[in-house]
C-alpha cells in the first residue's frame, strides 16, 4: 500500500511540474519589431543559386606578391553567370578602384581609377584587340 501511495504522489508531482512548465511555454518569436538582423559581419560572403553554384562573392583578398610585384589588400565583389563565367568584378584598395564588365570570353569593358596608373577605360574585343581611352 505504501508503494502505491508513493507512486500516486510522484505522479501528482510530475503532473504539477508538467502543468507549470506548459504554463510558461511561449512560442519562439523575433525580438523587437524587425525579423532581420541589423548587421551581418563576416570575412566573406558567398551567394549561391538553387543548384548550389556560387553566383556572387564579396571578400577581402589579402596583400600578395606575384612575380616580384606586391599587390595591396583588396575588397572584391564578383558576380558570375550560371556557367561560372565572370560578369561583374568590382575592386577597391588603397591604390584606387576598378570595375570590370565582361560577357565571358567574348571581351568586355574595364574602368580604372588608380593612384598609380591614373584613370582610364579599356575595351577588349572578343579577338583580343584592346583600345584604351585616357583623359
Amino acid at each position: 500500500m505504501k508503494i502505491q501511495r508513493l507512486a500516486l504522489v510522484l505522479t501528482a508531482v510530475n503532473l504539477l511540474v508538467l502543468i507549470v512548465n506548459l504554463g510558461q511555454f511561449r512560442p519562439a518569436t523575433a525580438q523587437g519589431t524587425q525579423d532581420v538582423l541589423p548587421v551581418v559581419r563576416a570575412h566573406a560572403l558567398q551567394i549561391v543559386d538553387a543548384q548550389g553554384r556560387e553566383r556572387a562573392t564579396i571578400l577581402i583578398h589579402g596583400p600578395e606578391t606575384v612575380n616580384g610585384k606586391t599587390y595591396p589588400e583588396t575588397v572584391l565583389l564578383r558576380m558570375g553567370d550560371p556557367n561560372s563565367e565572370p560578369g561583374v568584378k568590382l575592386t577597391t584598395s588603397v591604390d584606387g578602384s576598378a570595375l570590370g564588365l565582361s560577357n565571358g570570353l567574348q571581351g568586355g569593358v574595364q574602368l580604372y581609377a588608380r593612384k598609380s596608373l591614373g584613370s582610364f577605360v579599356r575595351v577588349i574585343e572578343k579577338d583580343g584587340k584592346q583600345q584604351l581611352l585616357k583623359p
